[in-house]
């Protein structure tokens, strides 16, 4: 009867205040009924009297976690999990805490111990994967940023785009073979490809001249060498030394991608858990199926229930389906425990928005967008006095959205407001701004679509 607790220590803290004993079950009281921030200087206090309090430091962590703030979670974590190295929740929330601040190498030893002390453990088998995809694209960076236009950089765009994305894969994989015709691997996944899009002797044509390529040199590409033997582990510890160019990159990017695979592999063997349904989900969403993406969310509820970054995440994937029905009910749920955040009371307005119900949508839009990275709330305000004939409103939250304008609707909705308030000549340049925007669209798609035509070898 944690919140019964707290006077009594309070008025007991008030007569011994140096006791730390005391101190202690006052934050912990605190804790135990959500006032984490409370909670937080009375864990410090305790630390102040007694720096080898553990418990101390893995309470004034997770406190920090549970408000969102990772980077000061980290350190007491670290503590914990120092002094008690068999402390799984430390663990677990150190290593999560980490994945969160993308300090992705340090995130993977300890979701790596995770799995060692207990293999069953779906969440850490899930955190290492992420680890795995998370260090793949660090990687994908450099490369970006060392060799921008090469064929390293094409054919790992190429490996990135879905099933639903073929076209595009075939594109990038032409590009990295005319930059690196001896690149390996590249002309087996364009057969795979020409193979899905039923043409069966240009995929022949393809592996033929895969078979053609000169085997990998060892005594120079060792790390190539490495990767098509399936040594993905002695790979990454091998790379620091090849030094940091765009081909080690290109492998380590790979070896990562490799590791990421055969971990969310391990996972998938292991029994029914939020993370398989998780997962799953991330999949889904990943090839734009949307619905079954929240089909996968509801699952991890099932076994999560209050989980609130599933509710959330399912929240996406039902507005991604264009569900919103289905979303408001979630949302009211969510801005109940979070009725300050400008990002729920956006995802709730422009729900209603997009459920016609512009009144209702307006007074959470105007919370969100106060907050000035909320400026996709500001464009739903926008629209949602325009539909409720407050054109005069609606001006300067459309204006101040303009650069988020990529089809022209902002600047089409814009133009109506100007109309309706009399305003012509602002109108008359926002519709030939609106114009402009949709042809070079236009222009755009269809060279997209004459670039991406899957064409004969």
């Amino acid at each position: 009867r944690f919140a019964e607790a707290i006077p009594i220590y309070r008025e007991m803290v008030k007569a011994l205040p140096d006791n730390p004993g005391l101190i202690m079950n006052l934050g912990l009281s605190l804790h135990f009924t959500g006032h984490f921030r409370e909670s937080i200087p009375q864990f410090e206090k305790v630390l102040k009297l007694d720096p080898k309090q553990d418990a101390a430091w893995f309470f004034l962590g997770t406190s920090y976690f549970r408000l969102g703030e990772p980077a000061r979670a980290v350190e007491p974590l670290w503590k914990a999990v120092r002094a008690q190295a068999d402390n799984i929740e430390a663990r677990e929330m150190l290593a999560d805490a980490l994945l969160g601040l993308e300090r992705f190498e340090q995130a993977e030893g300890q979701f790596k111990k995770l799995t060692e002390l207990e293999p069953q453990n779906a969440a850490a088998w899930y955190g290492l994967g992420l680890c795995y995809e998370g260090l793949a694209g660090h990687s994908f960076a450099k490369i970006e940023e060392l060799a921008p236009e090469s064929g390293y950089l094409f054919a790992l765009l190429a490996a990135s785009r879905s099933e639903r994305q073929r076209s595009s894969s075939f594109f990038f994989y032409r590009k990295a073979l005319q930059q690196m015709p001896n690149l390996h691997g590249v002309h087996t996944a364009v057969a795979e490809i020409y193979r899905a899009t039923g043409h069966e002797d240009w995929a022949a044509a393809e592996e033929e001249k895969e078979r053609r390529l000169p085997p990998p040199d060892c005594a120079v590409g060792k790390l190539e060498c490495d990767f098509w033997a399936g040594r993905f582990r002695e790979l990454v510890e091998a790379a620091p030394k090849q030094g940091r160019t765009a081909e080690t990159h290109y492998w380590l990017s790979r070896a990562y991608g490799q590791l990421a695979y055969k971990t969310f592999n391990r996972l998938e063997k292991l029994p029914a858990s939020a993370q398989k349904h998780e997962l799953s989900a991330q999949m889904h969403r990943n090839q734009g199926r949307h619905l079954e993406s929240a089909r996968e969310w509801r699952e991890a509820l099932k076994l999560q229930p209050g989980n609130s970054r599933f509710q959330q995440e399912l929240v996406v994937s039902l507005r991604q389906g264009r569900d919103y029905k289905s979303a408001q009910p979630l949302l009211e749920d969510l801005i109940k425990r979070q009725p300050e955040s400008a990002h729920m009371n956006f995802l709730m307005g422009d729900t209603l928005l997009n459920l016609q119900q512009a009144e209702e949508a307006i007074p959470y839009l105007n919370k969100a967008s106060h907050d000035p990275m909320q400026l996709v709330a500001r464009a739903s305000l926008g629209r949602a006095y325009i539909l409720t004939n407050q054109a005069e409103e609606a001006i300067s939250h459309l204006k101040a959205a303009l650069s988020l304008d990529r089809d022209g609707n902002l600047h089409f909705q814009l133009a109506r407001a100007y109309q309706r308030t009399n305003q012509r000549d602002l109108a008359r340049e926002m519709l030939a701004e609106y114009q402009k925007i949709r042809k070079s669209q236009t222009e755009q798609r269809r060279a997209a679509e004459e670039a991406v035509q899957i064409t004969a070898p």
